[in-house]
């Protein structure tokens, strides 16, 4: 009788387990895009290199992305400029976003959910309260992310010479995209 109800109580730590494991997912693959339109130039760049985590039960999230391993741009010395003069890659290797999932999300089905997340853009080394919109695509257990926004470069002291003033768009457009798998 003991060995059932050790057996019992097994199983049930074990399912429970296993259900609490199935809230944790990490990014299996993302990317981050952005495009600076100004009036005299239009810079694309993106990275592959966008690590993130989610835990669907405390509806918590964090996602890092080195700034140095964006490419892309129009010619090699505009990405060293990128990283040197106004990104300061050394000083500030990061961006990040981390917070918390404002709506109530149920995810006992596959489908396609809007939600907010809440928590700190910090780009340049500085952090700015937001609010991002994300489509969550939800199938067989894994999760497909989907945003898009804008940064403002001086709300995050990112300063735009004179001389480039025309070439640099002061508002960038920002697109992720990233799939997550149970941890």
């Amino acid at each position: 009788m003991g060995n059932l109800k050790f057996a019992l109580v097994f199983l049930i730590f074990n399912i429970l387990f296993l259900r609490a494991q199935a809230q944790l997912y990490e990014v299996n693959s993302g990317s981050i895009d952005f495009v600076s339109e100004a009036k005299l130039e239009l810079i694309k760049a993106s990275s592959n290199d966008l690590k993130g985590r989610l835990d669907l039960g405390k509806k918590i999230f964090a996602f890092v992305v080195k700034i140095a391993s964006f490419n892309g741009f129009n010619s090699p010395l505009q990405k060293e400029h990128f990283n040197e003069n106004y990104m300061e890659s050394n000083q500030y290797p990061n961006a990040s976003f981390s917070g918390k999932i404002i709506e109530d999300l149920q995810i006992d089905n596959d489908g396609d959910f809007t939600i907010r997340a809440k928590g700190l853009l910090t780009i340049h080394g500085v952090a700015r309260e937001r609010i991002i919109k994300c489509l969550l695509k939800i199938s067989k257990g894994v999760i497909a992310v989907s945003s898009n926004f804008t940064v403002q470069l001086a709300e995050h002291n990112i300063p735009i010479p004179k001389i480039v003033y025309e070439k640099l768009a002061s508002e960038i457009k920002v697109e992720v995209n990233a799939t997550m798998q149970p941890k």
